[in-house]
């Protein structure tokens, strides 16, 4: 990237006055010292989308372009919910509904002000500005967001949808939405992240902290089903502690460029935490999902999962690190990552690592990438299904082994159909 070019995109950019100033101020600095990623930088060398952003973006200052959009359009059929809307960045108060008898859901803004000490002891904990550009873009500009904190002993019964929408019909839109999650002890819930967008070029940074606490359970389930106009970076950092349980879900199915980082540290014993991945990816789009397992303590268990399908000029990259520390002794930690080429030109970069301090382990990583099975795509034919019915089907087939693990059968169905139309439309 260009020097010129690269500062300009880092011009202009308003550091937000607030109890968190401080902070903002020094990710600002670290973003200034990082830079945005090129492909020298390690994390980010198959990863072009600093590149892609200097091509649609004079700066990565946040929008005020207020958006005209009915959430409904994008609403996720029959799921009962508490729904909290946000369009072009603001939260939208008359398009959300939920309930706070079981929760406590603010405006990270308003909770910034009315309960200071609680977001200041957790707010940019587990999200490094020093380890990535766009955490430190994120840190520095976020003007909305949640706090949701579920408080010890509650089995929230409606699972927690979070969905942002970027209209960008009239003019290009930057978003920056911060996230606190706190998950009491003994406490279950489950929470979804929904993007969608219409219009032109948007681009959108989300970081996510979340404390799952002892004995606490929670489900995380990403969807990512933009048109092709949308760059999406999306961080999530979660720390549990013992007997927690963890079931993330990252599904991206559509967007012209994103990059996920999901980074899960088992601070406690008997934390069992398992990550599934799908990404489909037609024309020149890209899906780049980092992710980290760090075992800290022992008798621990992570599971990951990760499959793609990539046609056209797209182009996938998988990074997966399993970590385990001297002291975290009887981890079992496994990681897969799987992927389809239905293109010549498609290509997957995959880098499953296990770094292991400890000598009483069961540890596994592996990945693998091909083309469909010739022979069973045969023999589909040979039963009178055309070429495309039966590709698809196989891929269907093949996406079913992430999509069955979501327990909640309204999202499970609502995913299923999403995976199944558009491979039939676009594969």
């Amino acid at each position: 990237m260009d020097l010129a070019v690269k500062n300009n995109l880092l011009e202009n950019i308003a550091v937000p006055s607030d109890g968190t100033s401080a902070i903002r101020h020094q990710a600002l600095y670290s973003l200034h010292s990082l830079g945005l990623p090129t492909s020298k930088t390690e994390e980010y060398k198959h990863t072009a989308i600093s590149r892609l952003l200097e091509k649609n973006f004079q700066s990565l200052a946040v929008s005020t372009s207020k958006g005209n959009v009915v959430a409904d359009t994008f609403r996720i059929q029959n799921l009962d919910a508490h729904v909290l809307v946000f369009i072009n960045g603001e939260f939208d108060q008359a398009q959300s509904s939920f309930s706070t008898k079981e929760l406590n859901i603010q405006p990270l803004a308003v909770a910034l002000a009315e309960r200071k000490e609680i977001v200041e002891k957790y707010f940019s904990k587990l999200a490094d500005t020093k380890a990535d550009a766009f955490v430190s873009l994120n840190t520095a500009t976020w003007n909305n967001g949640l706090l949701i904190e579920i408080k010890n002993n509650v089995q929230v019964t409606k699972p927690i949808l979070i969905h942002q929408i970027n209209d960008a019909s009239k003019s290009k839109i930057i978003t920056a939405s911060r996230n606190l999650i706190l998950v009491g002890k003994s406490s279950e819930v489950s929470i979804i992240e929904k993007y969608d967008s219409i219009g032109e070029a948007n681009f959108s940074t989300t970081v996510n902290e979340v404390f799952v606490a002892e004995n606490a359970g929670l489900t995380y389930t990403l969807i990512q089903n933009d048109g092709g106009q949308r760059y999406q970076f999306n961080h999530t950092s979660i720390q549990q502690e013992s007997n927690s349980r963890v079931n993330c879900f990252t599904l991206s199915l559509n967007g012209k460029a994103i990059r996920n980082n999901l980074q899960l540290s088992l601070d406690g014993e008997g934390i069992d935490s398992h990550m599934y991945g799908l990404y489909l990816l037609t024309g020149d789009t890209l899906a780049d999902n980092h992710t980290v397992a760090d075992h800290r303590k022992p008798n621990s268990i992570s599971n990951e999962l990760y499959k793609g399908v990539m046609d056209g000029n797209s182009k996938g990259v998988f990074n997966g690190k399993i970590y385990v520390r001297p002291q975290a002794q009887k981890t079992n930690a496994f990681q897969s990552n799987r992927n389809i080429l239905l293109s010549d030109k498609a290509t997957v970069n995959t880098k499953p690592q296990l770094e292991i301090w400890a000598d009483d382990v069961k540890c596994s990583h592996g990945c693998t990438s091909g083309q469909l099975d010739e022979e069973a795509l045969f023999y589909m034919q040979s039963r009178g299904i055309s070429k495309d019915s039966a590709r698809a089907f196989l891929l269907y087939a093949y996406a079913g082994e992430v999509i069955e693990k979501i327990s909640n059968e309204t999202l499970r169905n609502y995913i299923d159909n999403l995976v199944s139309e558009r491979l039939h439309k676009n594969f």
